[in-house]
């Protein structure tokens, strides 16, 4: 359109048009039988003295062009107009009111001007009219009747007026489509949406509220348009939607309802707005499966998991937090997106499971309670964060609750140069309040070897007998035979019967400070010499003798 002033000369009859503001876009111009919306002010040509105005009314005129609704100068002038453009229309007296007038307002052979902004326009025949603005790069679910969706819009009049938006409001528009529940026209346009995607949505009058309106900012024969982003699409007869990222190899071991699971998680919404995650945190989450700790959703989609496997899970409302949400966090009926990635699992009841990567050919000596033993070992959680690691080994005395109860179980009953893997559940390891760099109830996996084993003797005692010991204690202690035993000659005797394989010494302790010590207890005098009254136990003293003396 490139004109600006223009004269329309029918037979005789001219209209005079001055299109004194056209808007840069112009999707559609006025034809024959469209309807039309517009505000004027109508003036006299010969004095400038209003004669009307649909401003002053606060009222936009509407009705339909080119069929007699209206006078002939306006059908014809109103030809060709865009919505918000401002045209100035003069008509002469036969295309007017003639030599007759109206009503006392116009005079005869009157020409009249009418100053017009178009409002809307539309027809009978107009549909929905559908604009993609933005098409995510997948789409794997369209909406469709019976579903629900939740969606933020921006709407405006066709003027571009504003009447609402769901943003000011800062919360979506949350209803089921093809229900009736929205304006006809709303119902069609959000039809094939997908979520993350952004359309203009233009409804014609009769496909939104008609003739009526709605409330002060709808008026009535109003063409609306919508700018509408999907946020959620869903149905209430989903299911969960489980996608497995990736599954270790040689899962030999699933999740089962009554399993304690630890694991990491993001949280988003379907258009990827993230509400939650366990790594910002950097603490896994912990429960029980299964038993009602977690949404319904994640309590199925927990079921069957291996340790180090990733899933998408996508839950919907009706198994997640509903209607209600979660305060600020989570909007009413919100679908939830969990990526997840299990760290480990374990069940109350379990085990310390072992398994023996090496045995060496001879094993003639196995470790047990009261041994001192040397082992190596890694300790790593089971996603393969190392923990702990030692080249040089580590030294303890089975029994004496030095190490964590599954660690010692497994040390128990290996040979020198045998190779073990133990499982260690958290009860059987550092608990639910973890030690150090161990989480709470981490199950814990430690890589053994068996380095060096000394036996050892009950705990209480410092020296044990291999077999029986001498028939008569004092003669076999008085090497000499001159009836005393001092210090020297009593650590004489006990050498001779460790070397000989008849006795054994508390290991790990020094042998001279061990056999100093039983000496001082058989001394009862402390003269620095046992004689044989000594090494005869009292009654009342035979409890304690048998536990610290020989």
């Amino acid at each position: 359109i490139i004109q600006s002033f223009f004269v329309i000369s029918y037979n005789f009859l001219d209209v005079v048009v001055d299109r004194y503001d056209i808007p840069k876009v112009c999707p559609r111009e006025v034809q024959t039988e469209d309807f039309v919306r517009y505000h004027f002010n109508g003036t006299f040509h010969a004095d400038g003295k209003k004669f009307d105005s649909s401003h002053d009314r606060g009222k936009a005129f509407i009705s339909q062009v080119g069929l007699g609704r209206l006078i002939t100068g306006m059908d014809r002038g109103l030809q060709g107009m865009c919505v918000n453009e401002r045209r100035r229309v003069t008509v002469p007296p036969h295309l007017a009111y003639g030599s007759v007038g109206t009503g006392g307002v116009i005079p005869p052979d009157a020409v009249l001007v009418f100053d017009v902004l178009l409002l809307d326009i539309w027809s009978t025949e107009d549909k929905v009219q559908i604009r993609t603005l933005v098409k995510p790069p997948s789409c794997k679910r369209k909406a469709a009747a019976s579903d629900y969706v939740r969606y933020h819009y921006n709407g405006t009049l066709l003027s571009g007026a504003a009447f609402d938006s769901s943003y000011s409001r800062n919360t979506t528009y949350d209803t089921y489509l093809g229900q009736g529940y929205l304006i006809k026209g709303m119902d069609e346009g959000l039809l094939g949406m997908c979520v993350g995607e952004r359309r203009l949505i233009i409804v014609p009058p009769f496909l939104a509220y008609g003739e009526n309106g709605s409330g002060t900012k709808i008026p009535p024969q109003a063409t609306l348009v919508f700018e509408v982003l999907m946020i959620d699409v869903f149905n209430p007869k989903d299911d969960l939607i489980v996608e497995v990222k990736k599954v270790p190899k040689g899962c030999t071991r699933r999740t089962v309802i009554g399993d304690y699971i630890r694991y990491h998680y993001n949280g988003t919404f379907q258009d990827g707005t993230a509400f939650d995650s366990s790594y910002e945190r950097n603490s896994t989450y912990n429960t029980y499966i299964g038993m009602g700790y977690v949404i319904q959703g994640m309590d199925k989609a927990l079921q069957g998991l291996c340790i180090g496997e990733k899933r998408r899970i996508i839950v919907p409302p009706h198994m997640a937090y509903g209607e209600d949400g979660v305060g600020d966090l989570i909007p009413s009926s919100a679908v939830l997106v969990f990526d997840i990635h299990v760290i480990d699992f374990h069940n109350p009841k379990d085990l310390v499971q072992i398994k023996v990567t090496h045995k060496p050919q001879e094993c003639n000596m196995t470790s047990e309670a009261d041994d001192l033993i040397q082992y190596r070992y890694n300790c790593s959680m089971m996603d393969g964060t190392l923990l702990d690691h030692y080249d040089s080994p580590s030294i303890t005395t089975l029994g004496e609750n030095k190490v964590i109860p599954g660690l010692e179980k497994g040390l128990l009953g290996m040979c020198v140069g045998e190779r073990r893997e133990a499982v260690v559940p958290p009860h059987w390891g550092h608990g639910e309040n973890g030690a150090g760099e161990v989480p709470g109830s981490a199950v814990l996996f430690f890589e053994l070897e068996l380095v060096d084993l000394q036996k050892g003797v009950p705990e209480g005692f410092m020296f044990v007998w291999l077999g029986d010991g001498p028939d008569e204690l004092f003669p076999a202690m008085d090497l000499n035979s001159n009836k005393e035993v001092p210090l020297e000659e009593f650590s004489a005797f006990i050498m001779l019967q460790v070397k000989e394989g008849k006795g054994r010494l508390r290991p790990g302790l020094d042998a001279d400070s061990t056999i100093k010590d039983m000496f001082n207890k058989q001394d009862r005098n402390r003269d620095g010499k046992i004689i044989e009254d000594e090494v005869k136990p009292k009654v009342d003293e035979e409890s304690e003798t048998r536990r610290d003396e020989l």
